[in-house]
């Protein structure tokens, strides 16, 4: 389902085999952060490694939708902010979420920095939701630790559908 609105978003532009590629292992990230509170080297540098390879390569393709110098900064950004919250608070942020902030970053700024700023801002919203709830039916209290990486994805894709229908 996730491929079919990218595929819908994107449209037929280079970038779609990126997207297309990155969804299972983002989904493989989000299970193993829901189920263990942790995200892996093993996938995640990958992760970061071929988002960044693979949106170069759709760059050098005509019809492109976005821009690789912006995803680049974005993935510097994005990955030094993160790092920032992290040395802040590193309790109330994982290092696993800091190291998925360069690949975020860089497939959010492809869009540019509105679809960077709306996936991110989605993701932190999608994750305070989710803890708010919690809180609520009181299934946790104010401090307990909630997987983060699943909630920064959702906000990446939907920075991503709304960041490829405005270009």
């Amino acid at each position: 389902m996730v491929c079919g609105v990218l595929a819908v978003a994107a449209g037929a532009r280079p970038e779609l085999v990126v997207w297309l590629f990155l969804v299972p292992i983002a989904v493989v990230l989000a299970i193993v952060d829901i189920a263990a509170h942790r995200l892996p080297d093993v996938v995640i540098l990958p992760f970061v490694a071929c988002a960044l390879v693979g949106l170069g390569g759709a760059a050098l393709m005509p019809g492109a939708g976005g821009s690789w110098r912006t995803a680049l900064l974005g993935s510097l950004t994005l990955g030094v902010c993160h790092l920032v919250l992290f040395l802040i608070n590193p309790e109330g942020f994982g290092f696993g979420d800091v190291k998925l902030a360069p690949a975020l970053g860089a497939v959010l700024g492809w869009y540019g920095w509105g679809a960077l700023l709306i996936g991110t801002f989605a993701g932190y919203l999608f994750g305070a939701l989710f803890g708010v709830g919690l809180i609520l039916v009181r299934r946790a209290g104010r401090h307990a630790a909630i997987p983060f990486g699943p909630f920064l994805l959702a906000g990446a894709f939907a920075g991503i559908c709304l960041g490829s229908c405005t270009v």
